[in-house]
């Protein structure tokens, strides 16, 4: 399911318009990236959590010359599904 599609299963099972739908889940996307900058942790009882986690930085190699180059430490965003989605989706 991609986002449009997610659009349109929330317009027909709510009995809104499109566009009124698209605000929802636009607004509901914004809200959990914006706390996620933050670095705040978002919990989806029954579906999952999304938190930020820091990878270290690390030396790697360049593949084409094999020269060694530093990687830079980075934060990206992280989810651990919820006990009731993983045994539904277990189960089908």
């Amino acid at each position: 399911m991609n986002k449009s599609q997610l659009i349109e299963a929330l317009a027909k099972a709510e009995n809104l318009t499109l566009k009124k739908a698209e605000l929802v889940v636009n607004a509901i996307f914004e809200n959990m990236a914006e706390a996620l900058v933050r670095n705040e942790r978002i919990e989806i009882r029954g579906f999952g959590s999304f938190k930020v986690k820091y990878y270290n930085g690390y030396k790697g190699r360049n593949p084409k010359t094999g020269d060694v180059i530093e990687v830079r430490g980075k934060k990206l965003p992280f989810f651990k599904v919820g006990k009731e989605l993983s045994e539904l989706v277990d189960r089908s």
